[in-house]
């Protein structure tokens, strides 16, 4: 259950806090001032905590700087009755990840909690996804294509600078984006990523820059949008051929302002995403039919790197199956099957319309199919299935 630690010296302020907070079903624990809250903070574990600014013993903004100090990746929202502008902006700039006068207003109150907690959550999911990444993503291959991708990665992976990823489906397109952040100064933030040609166009708006409740049929709850999600980091768009020409309009101003809009809302929010787009299409060519906006072309395509083809590699397919063969064998704790050298010299003359995904499905029906070792009859029996 998400426990919620309040810091403030009015008693009345805690108790009413407290009953709100209870009935929307979160646990709940009080400290009188700075120093007590800091003891609780270390000793105890909180999802979310709402802390006053003016206390005796440690005031609020001490008590941030204390718990940015360690790291704490846990959100805290201060509340005051004594603040202005240059109040909120001092805690903000401190660490805190909203700021909130009394007395509270309840609804905004409630908001900002939920997006703090669907931070936490965000924070969490984009660990998970980095130790992913590290331990099994690399980019396999010596060919003069592949080399000049991974030459280009280290060049700009530590820039801001958009970059527009172009190649045939299953090539790798993502595991460059991947890098990309990976090698980057926000490998620390998350990279999020959105597949354009996965989502309805209706919806497409509401995934990238978030809804307000109520500004739909099914918007029952408000809904932060993939931007803000990616705030600090990389925001990864996949397929982004695919993206209605009104989507297009609003991405374009979010790069050129660095401020979105959720749907349904008024408020602009500023962003600081990195934006890392692919695509398997000739963009210039959606350009000249009317499916693209050539100034969001530009636009994306500071940096432009293409993904070759498996066919355009096929000396990087013996590397790419000796790693396949490892990993599965890994995956299904056995042996590596050992593959001949006619049944490997059969499989860099197969067309591979799937790329390196069908490689991979290919070599792992392979291992489950052939024999001890993997011979040229089991090749021509199970690539392409009769």
């Amino acid at each position: 259950m998400t426990s919620i630690l309040i810091i403030d010296d009015e008693k009345a302020i805690r108790n009413v806090l407290k009953e709100i907070l209870m009935n929307e079903g979160y646990t709940v624990d009080e400290a009188i001032d700075g120093e007590e809250g800091l003891k609780k903070f270390t000793s105890g574990s909180y999802d979310v905590v709402l802390c006053d600014i003016k206390m005796p013993k440690l005031d609020g903004l001490e008590f941030l700087q204390k718990v940015t100090n360690t790291l704490s990746e846990i959100p805290v929202i201060m509340i005051s009755g004594h603040g202005n502008i240059e109040t909120a902006v001092d805690a903000v700039k401190k660490g805190a990840f909203d700021y909130i006068a009394k007395p509270p207003d309840l609804n905004r109150l409630l908001i900002t909690i939920r997006n703090a907690l669907d931070k936490t959550t965000l924070v969490k999911e984009a660990k998970v996804l980095k130790r992913k990444v590290s331990k099994v993503q690399e980019i396999i291959g010596k060919s003069e294509g592949i080399q000049k991708v991974k030459e280009t990665i280290e060049k700009v992976a530590s820039t801001d600078a958009r970059v527009l990823i172009t190649g045939e489906n299953g090539s790798g397109k993502e595991l460059v984006a991947r890098w990309l952040h990976e090698k980057s100064n926000r490998a620390n933030a998350p990279i999020v990523e959105v597949n354009c040609a996965a989502i309805p166009g209706e919806l497409i708006e509401s995934e990238l820059f978030g809804h307000e409740k109520g500004s739909f049929t099914s918007a029952i709850k408000q809904r932060i949008g993939k931007f803000e999600q990616a705030n600090g980091g990389t925001l990864f768009l996949d397929e982004i051929g695919d993206m209605s020409l009104s989507a297009q309009a609003k991405v374009l101003r979010a790069l050129q302002e660095g401020k979105i809009t959720r749907v349904g809302g008024d408020k602009e929010i500023s962003v600081d995403v990195r934006v890392i787009t692919a695509t398997n299409k000739d963009l210039l060519q959606e350009v000249d039919s009317k499916n693209f906006r050539l100034d969001l072309y530009h636009r994306l395509g500071v940096i432009l790197i293409h993904v070759p083809s498996l066919n355009q590699r096929i000396e990087d397919i013996p590397l790419l199956v000796e790693k396949f063969l490892a990993d599965i064998a890994e995956e299904y704790g056995q042996a590596k099957k050992p593959i001949d050298k006619k049944a490997m010299a059969a499989l860099q003359k197969h067309n591979w319309t799937g790329n390196i995904r069908e490689l991979r499905n290919v070599v792992e029906r392979l291992i489950i199919l052939s024999g001890k070792e993997i011979l040229l009859p089991d090749v021509e029996a199970y690539v392409v299935p009769k």
